[in-house]
């Protein structure tokens, strides 16, 4: 199938940010997500702030997934112990998009060395839905939606049924 028969498909985003620290007003890369969408003419149909806990993060995301064929977790991916995006959502994937997390890896590689083994960036299909889970810098989330979600996100969706 061609690329051109990707631009048919509508996406409806939904953007998760995870922490207990930011709040509406300082969550930076929540705005950013939402912007790049904007940009790219794709419709945010919610926007949300959880905190670090498993059990919230989860709901999140099956309620984004309800509502969106796009969702991006932007927090909660590192190795510190209050990191628990990729644990709560890992479970939920009904299939795995590895190539996501090393792609993301490989790109970031390039701007912060090997820091970048600190990121557990990962993606999957919740039902019908592509969730990706991205670390929550301003810098990772630039790479992250600009040089793969963006220009992905209507062929991952055709191959996902969409």
């Amino acid at each position: 199938m061609s690329r051109t028969h990707h631009k048919n498909i509508e996406v409806r985003a939904a953007v998760i940010t995870v922490s207990t620290s930011r709040t509406e007003k300082t969550d930076l890369s929540g705005k950013i997500i939402r912007t790049c969408f904007e940009n790219a003419a794709i419709s945010v149909v919610s926007q949300t702030l959880v905190p670090d806990i498993e059990t919230d993060i989860r709901h999140a995301v099956e309620g984004a997934a309800a509502a969106a064929n796009c969702v991006v977790v932007t927090g909660g991916t590192g190795l510190t112990a209050d990191d628990r995006t990729i644990e709560a959502v890992s479970p939920l994937f009904r299939k795995r998009m590895d190539g996501f997390g090393e792609l993301f890896r490989r790109l970031s590689y390039e701007e912060v060395g090997t820091a970048v083994l600190l990121s557990r960036a990962a993606a999957g299909l919740v039902c019908r839905s592509a969730v990706f889970c991205i670390p929550g810098s301003p810098n990772a989330v630039q790479t992250a939606m600009e040089k793969i979600i963006i220009p992905e996100i209507r062929h991952i969706l055709t191959h996902a049924g969409q």
